[in-house]
């Protein structure tokens, strides 16, 4: 099993990145941060880089469980959704995948929270090819 979930999709760059946003915002989630990789990249080493977004995404209910259950879980939040441009009008869309990332904390009460922030994160990535 990977430690993600992609796909490969057709448009533009902030074409799909909204559509991811609006994915996400149907499946409980809120952007808390958002990281322009090509930016960072060339105001701190002055390096091109290609198109690449990291967005922290929480689902507050499932967040505020997970906490609850495990108080150093912050420490794996939010979950990162990744968008980068593979080639002009290729974008690949990239999550991670809870139930691998919560193995590692080994705690019984955090699998049920990771099944159900893993399959909401799936139905983004399913969704980006759809045509809604």
């Amino acid at each position: 099993m990977n430690y993600y979930f992609t796909t490969i999709t057709k448009g533009s760059f902030e074409t799909i990145e909204e559509k991811v946003k609006g994915l996400l915002t149907d499946e409980g989630f809120g952007i808390l941060t958002e990281i322009n990789m090509q930016e960072v990249l060339k105001n701190k080493l002055n390096v091109d880089f290609k198109k690449y977004k990291i967005l922290g995404a929480c689902n507050p209910p499932f967040a505020y469980k997970a906490l609850q259950a495990e108080n150093k879980i912050g420490t794996m939040l939010p979950c990162n959704i990744i968008v980068q441009e593979k080639s002009l009008n290729t974008i690949e869309v990239s999550a991670v995948n809870p139930l691998i990332s919560m193995q590692a904390v080994n705690n019984k009460q955090l699998d049920e929270v990771a099944k159900v922030v893993s399959t909401k994160l799936k139905n983004v990535i399913k969704n980006i090819n759809n045509e809604n």
